[in-house]
């Protein structure tokens, strides 16, 4: 440990605590997401930060479920969950808890405090409540039942559990200090009642703990040493430092660490927003690739490198900010650029008929699988007499700066052949519907003996092999870079109504056949691709990942 260079805070308050000998110098960490939706990027930033900083140190970590909330958890949030976590290349081992583990043990604590005189029953209402606890720079009032006899609140308590009141008519609050400045301390909520049936206790229960109670406990039962959380939750510390001292046991204590949450450009983070999207019908689910989710990107066709690298590259800091979205968007460029196989698809085809070109004739050319690896070898390409071009790569009446195929010009073929425009076919309405053209038999493999140059290199397929299929074209989701900021319109009036756009007549190269769903392809000339689960057999789907570079042609 004593070779490790501390890249950020969090490594250097652990090396500094290891360099103490606190905890018998373990690391131990935990991911706690609370089951109540899908995980997004940023707990992917999380994810990496407590796997990697364990993983660093040689320590361990948990994956354990905030299941303190019934009303909004299900078992599908808890598949997802582990399903991403393990996608994103981590693995909890053995260490899979959930906050309802210790609802017994939680319960026997509550009951302690109540007996220290530490924890008081308090029927008033939550608005109450909150209005008396005044302000950060005014003392709170406190409750008519805070010096209730521990035998008093001892009995109301079991009776809570029992279920002898309903939702929302008393509450088991810490006794701290109404006077403290930080908020927090004023005698914060323990456990409310919700008489709802829980996804791993049924009916066991019907009164839950609350967050700031459970959190602390749970990870000083887990053997936590460091409780890395976002920045939120930074004047939540004291609170969490003063149930685990209550605990009275003195063998280790856990550390809560905070760090800046992630922001992202042209996003929304919140799981309300996310979840009203989905409900209402904005998206199709929570795994639409327009989503921020890591479902939602691992369908549009991010890798979980890439994701790990955005994590890695966008650092850790205290500062909250927002990262620009061209960083994600960069990362999976990146990765994909060393990976993808490259194909050639058309997604506006207009027909080329190579009228000099033998009819019935057809041959293969050869195809570079990918220039950035050498390994992944080469392919045979199917060329013949008639084949498809993008339409926009065509201009009866070209520009002085068009330098692609139009009547007379000549153009490269990718792999094949240079050709050149000698007639553009249109019907009675004067729609072009073909173009006819003539090929130089010399240029084979797209370049002529006799030093010709031309400017443009076309993507093209043969239209006697070519596959049909659906390209969906995402975009982001949102018109304005900060949606969730926006002071003049709610966020669903920020929606992009173009960020799907779905063209079915497209055409691509026979490769493609059988393609497992999720592989990644790099379209030339278009940008990133991978393969659908809505693929099939008889239809090949394929999402836009991302675009490629201005200046990339490759």
């Amino acid at each position: 440990m004593e070779n490790i260079v501390p890249k950020n805070f969090i490594q250097q308050q652990i090396v500094d605590d290891l360099a103490a000998g606190k905890n018998g110098n373990r690391v131990h960490t935990r991911f706690p997401p609370e089951p109540n939706g899908y995980l997004h990027i940023g707990h992917a930033k999380s994810i990496c930060l407590n796997f990697g900083t364990a993983k660093l140190f040689g320590g361990l970590t948990n994956l354990r479920f905030d299941d303190t909330n019934p009303v909004k958890e299900d078992t599908e949030y808890v598949d997802s969950i582990m399903e991403d976590v393990k996608w994103l290349g981590f693995d909890w081992e053995d260490r899979l808890y959930y906050a309802s583990d210790y609802f017994d043990k939680l319960y026997d604590f509550a009951v302690e405090l109540i007996k220290r005189g530490k924890a008081y029953v308090d029927f008033q209402s939550q608005e109450v409540i909150s209005e008396q606890r005044g302000t950060p720079t005014k003392a709170g009032v406190e409750s008519p039942t805070r010096n209730t006899s521990p035998e008093e609140n001892l009995r109301i308590f079991e009776e809570m559990r029992n279920g002898k009141y309903n939702e929302g008519a008393c509450v088991l609050r810490a006794k701290i200090d109404m006077a403290s400045p930080n908020m927090h301390l004023r005698d914060p909520l323990m456990y409310r009642i919700l008489k709802q049936s829980h996804h791993r206790t049924g009916d066991k229960w019907c009164i839950y703990p609350m967050y700031d109670y459970a959190h602390g406990q749970s990870d000083y039962w887990e053997g936590i040493t460091h409780s890395i959380c976002t920045l939120e939750f930074e004047v939540h510390r004291p609170l969490y430092d003063w149930f685990v001292d209550e605990l009275q046991e003195t063998d280790y204590r856990p550390r809560q660490i905070e760090f800046s949450r992630l922001n992202i450009t042209y996003t929304v983070m919140s799981k309300r927003k996310l979840l009203q999207l989905v409900k209402e019908g904005y998206v199709k689910d929570w795994d639409d690739p327009r989503m921020p989710t890591i479902s939602g990107l691992r369908r549009r066709g991010y890798t979980p490198e890439s994701i790990r690298n955005f994590a890695d590259m966008i650092g850790v800091t205290k500062v909250d900010g927002v990262t620009d979205v061209a960083m994600l968007e960069f990362c999976i460029r990146e990765d994909l650029n060393k990976r993808a196989q490259r194909l050639m698809c058309v997604t506006d085809p207009i027909k080329v008929i190579i009228t000099n070109y033998p009819e019935g004739q057809s041959e293969a050319v050869e195809a570079i699988n990918n220039p950035e690896d050498e390994s992944m070898g080469k392919r045979k390409v199917p060329f013949s007499r008639v084949i498809y071009l993008e339409k926009e790569d065509f201009m009866e009446e070209p520009t002085n700066k068009f330098y692609r195929l139009a009547p007379g010009k000549e153009v490269r073929l990718r792999y094949a052949y240079f050709i050149k425009c000698q007639e553009v076919i249109k019907d009675e309405q004067g729609k072009i519907v073909a173009l006819h053209c003539t090929y130089d038999p010399e240029t084979k493999g797209g370049n002529a003996p006799d030093g010709r140059k031309v400017k443009a290199t076309l993507h093209w397929v043969a239209a006697e092999t070519a596959l049909p299929c659906e390209v969906r074209l995402y975009d982001r989701l949102f018109t304005d870079a900060d949606p969730d900021g926006n002071k003049e319109k709610d966020y669903l009036e920020l929606l992009n109504p173009d960020s799907l756009q779905v063209l079915d007549h497209c055409f691509i190269e026979p490769f493609a056949k059988g393609a497992p769903a999720l592989s990644n392809y790099q379209f030339e000339r278009l940008g990133y691709f991978n393969v659908d689960p809505d693929t099939t057999p008889e239809k090949l789907v394929f999402n836009r990942t991302v675009s490629l570079k201005d200046n990339s042609k490759k």
